[in-house]
């Protein structure tokens, strides 16, 4: 064997270990705790019924999720991220920086965000000017004046007197999370805009009304407590006096153990969070990077399987996960859409 073939076949080795290096063969998902349960419903039932390999899902939160998404394309960046809210301007204009231009945008139902104790407690009834008063970061003054304080409660009744001599404390999220971000904005924020003054503010200074109607107290009233839902119903299981902030899948897989409380005279009820009438229910997303579609292998068959009827349609297996369904008409755009490859515009 001559020199020029030997230097052939080791230029072929090198190229072959870098191709194999350079391949991925299963789909790579990151982002949300709350979608984390229904796409792994998807990912097992993808790999037990397709050719293809069941994906690897990694719960990292949607801001998360977000960051390593929109770091680049290529097979060492995800594939997919989940996200328990709309991306972001920040986060798609960071994208568009690092060469993610095409992303297809994915909306697979509803979800409510849940204030839940243990069965053994007596459930709780707030307004959600009670939540902003219990848990912001700072509230306004005592006194009636048009001033902010630090937040001075420390147990629910002196939020609002018809609620329990008990301490306040809440499990909840870290801020890389989707729940978190919606909870602030639906739960924290809506409490907040029912102070006149302070809902004025919005219009004259938007920035500093974000900042005192979505800033969570950090006075240990509040405990992250990470990013796993499942702990923090095990410890609202073991501390009754606690409560929990998490989605309302997770409430209704655990109705043996927590309980929901019910937020402006209405109840955390599958019905009437698909009906729009619970107070702090948000959409539910999932974001797939078009440039690695027909690179890694199944993509297209994934995103086919999650947005079939058979999977998110009324009757669909994620329903009984806890998903709220699209509406029929929803559910047909949003598979057509996901069908097409249709680039998210913002």
């Amino acid at each position: 064997m001559n020199k020029i073939t030997l230097a052939a076949l080791a230029a072929l080795a090198i190229n072959t270990s870098v191709s194999a290096q350079s391949s991925r063969d299963q789909i790579n998902i990151v982002g949300s705790s709350t979608v984390y349960p229904f796409a792994t419903v998807v990912a097992e039932k993808f790999g037990k019924t397709t050719k293809f390999k069941t994906p690897k899902i990694e719960s990292t939160g949607t801001g998360g999720g977000m960051k390593l998404f929109c770091k680049g394309v290529g097979i060492e960046h995800p594939d997919v991220t989940n996200a328990s809210r709309r991306i972001k301007k920040s986060e798609f204009e960071m994208c568009q920086k690092n060469g993610v231009a095409g992303i297809i945008e994915v909306l697979i139902g509803y979800d409510g965000i849940v204030l839940a104790n243990s069965k053994d407690a007596k459930p709780m009834n707030l307004e959600l000017r009670d939540i902003f008063l219990a848990l912001a970061k700072d509230v306004p003054n005592p006194d009636g004046s048009e001033s902010l304080v630090p937040n001075p409660y420390k147990f629910w009744n002196e939020v609002n007197a018809s609620l329990p001599k008990q301490k306040i404390e809440v499990l909840g999220p870290p801020p890389t999370s989707g729940t978190r971000d919606a909870f602030n904005e639906l739960a924290i924020e809506g409490g907040c805009k029912s102070f006149g003054w302070l809902k004025a503010m919005k219009k004259q200074d938007k920035k500093a009304y974000k900042k005192i109607c979505r800033t969570v107290r950090e006075d240990g009233v509040y405990v992250e407590a990470g990013e796993n839902d499942n702990l923090i119903v095990q410890k609202l299981v073991a501390n009754p006096n606690a409560l929990g902030v998490f989605g309302f899948s997770f409430l209704d897989q655990n109705l043996d153990k927590v309980q929901g409380s019910v937020v402006s005279s209405i109840a955390p009820s599958f019905e009437n969070i698909a009906t729009g009438q619970y107070p702090v229910s948000r959409p539910l997303y999932f974001y797939v990077k078009k440039a690695h579609v027909g690179k890694v292998p199944g993509i297209k068959e994934f995103l086919a399987e999650f947005t079939s009827s058979k999977a998110m349609g009324s009757e669909g297996y994620l329903v009984d996960k806890g998903l709220i369904p699209l509406s029929e008409e929803e559910g047909k755009r949003v598979a057509s859409d996901t069908k097409n490859l249709t680039n998210l515009q913002l």
